[in-house]
């Protein structure tokens, strides 16, 4: 017992380590831009190298922790991740600070989903969506310290010290973990499929690269292009590579589940909007507003605490309407949420931007949270591993995409206003683009039964408890 209650919070050490980074780095962008002589655009390469680390090797994320154990797995990665961190500490350039990052992203692409199949197989079908909610209330501590830690930072002291915060929480973690998490293993792990691995992992890379060397940064356009053809046509590859071999790194088969596809799709296309702020945001209030770093820190942390309020009231909201409600909803509102940043100018009081954060944050939780569980609402035991790796490939590419799409709608809005430099102005046209993308993640739920995931909900049998009246209650259909 005491186990099954510490779990959750072990695992919520690396989701703690993954998020305060990334929300410290965030924040830290412009100062780390001006330190090494970039563009601040052009840091966009430092948030997706960590996301083409992380989409290059989640897919076997699954294999190892049924190969080796999750324990043994779950350590290494963490070990990988301080690494890395190390190594952005001591980076003098931006090519240096993107190949560290892409060291970090090798980390957690092992540190996270690993953990977060433990806890899948670990606790009841019925008790998952309380489970994902207890283990992320910890993580995003992470998000709520990072902006402002990282602002403080930034500000009076260095920005490479901002990469040492890891270091303690990652020994502490492989600590817990050597002592609590168990050594899962499947007896009968299938072979590793190598050249699937090879095709997914090139084509995966070099689309998200040539993405997000878009513009003028680092490579030639034309390489960039190249590396979308090339990364295109890998992946073609590894469609039909799938189709022939009985087990492929990536179980496309697992698209034939309703709730897994609709998770994937809808939420795909959801986190290409939410992937665009920690982007978008911090670079606004720096370099269009004017902020210090500390100042745009202390502003845009609440987003997590909005996001910690709402993992509380998860699980009861999904017993009142289920998945198909709130998902067809709530996509419209987080996607009207991101928008709203669009409107900001420097002169919004700082009282409002942060309310609207903060309401947003709420938002944007609650839907993660009902995609997360939805997506295993209908997956088998056996098949939680080859559902978590491609669920999470998918997340990363969507987050990158994200970055990438925000980067190009704010290059393409300087230039439309003839600005040699990104001013205030170019940054609402980006927010209000990647808002639609999010908004247009409502068509993915429509088709989703009314009691899709039930038993992760609990809506349905919320529903048979009630005496039937012939009226109905709005909720469900016939």
């Amino acid at each position: 017992m005491r186990q099954s209650r510490l779990l959750p919070l072990i695992i919520a050490t690396a989701l703690f380590m993954e998020n305060t980074d990334s929300t410290v780095i965030a924040t830290s962008l412009p100062m780390i831009a001006q330190d090494i002589g970039e563009d601040p655009i052009a840091l966009k390469l430092a948030l997706t190298s960590y996301l083409v680390g992380l989409a290059i090797f989640i897919p076997i994320s699954g294999w190892m922790a049924d190969r080796f154990g999750s324990r043994t797995v779950f350590r290494a990665a963490i070990g990988v991740f301080m690494a890395g961190s190390l190594a952005c500490a001591g980076a003098g350039s931006l090519g240096g600070f993107v190949l560290a990052r892409f060291v970090q992203g090798m980390g957690g692409a092992m540190m996270v989903p690993v953990g977060r199949l433990v806890l899948l197989r670990s606790v009841p079908r019925s008790e998952v969506v309380q489970a994902l909610a207890t283990l992320t209330i910890p993580a995003l501590v992470g998000p709520i310290v990072g902006p402002p830690l990282g602002g403080f930072i930034t500000t009076w002291f260095d920005w490479r010290w901002i990469f040492f915060i890891n270091i303690p929480i990652g020994i502490l973690g492989i600590v817990l973990a050597t002592i609590f998490v168990p050594e899962i293993k499947e007896e009968d792990t299938p072979p590793f499929d190598f050249v699937g691995f090879l095709l997914a992992g090139a084509g995966f890379a070099l689309l998200m690269l040539g993405f997000a060397s878009g513009g003028r940064h680092l490579i030639p356009p034309s390489v960039s292009a190249g590396c979308v053809v090339a990364g295109t046509l890998s992946l073609l590859l590894f469609l039909r590579h799938a189709r022939r071999t009985p087990h492929p790194v990536l179980q496309l088969g697992l698209f034939r589940i309703q709730t897994f596809r609709a998770s994937v799709a809808g939420g795909s296309l959801f986190r290409v909007g939410v992937g665009a702020i920690p982007f978008l945001l911090p670079l606004m209030l720096q370099v269009g507003f004017g902020l210090s770093a500390f100042a745009s820190g202390t502003l845009t942390f609440v987003a997590a605490v909005g996001a910690l309020f709402m993992k509380t009231m998860a699980k009861r909201i999904l017993e009142q309407v289920g998945f198909k409600r709130l998902l067809t909803v709530n996509a419209v509102v987080g996607g009207g949420f991101i928008a709203i940043n669009g409107f900001f100018t420097p002169e919004t009081p700082h009282w409002l931007i942060m309310a609207i954060l903060l309401v947003g944050g709420c938002f944007r939780s609650l839907q993660f949270t009902s995609l997360n569980a939805l997506a295993f609402a209908d997956v088998s035991k056996r098949e939680m591993s080859a559902a978590t790796s491609l669920s999470s490939v998918a997340q990363q590419l969507a987050l990158s995409m994200g970055v990438a799409l925000g980067a190009f709608a704010l290059e393409s809005a300087s230039r439309l206003h003839g600005s040699p430099t990104i001013v205030a102005h170019d940054f609402g046209p980006a927010f209000w683009v990647v808002a639609a993308v999010s908004a247009l993640s409502t068509f993915a739920f429509v088709a989703l039964p009314h009691d899709a995931g039930a038993e992760m909900s609990g809506h349905k049998a919320l529903n048979r408890q009630r005496p039937a009246t012939g009226l109905g209650d709005g909720t469900d259909g016939p």
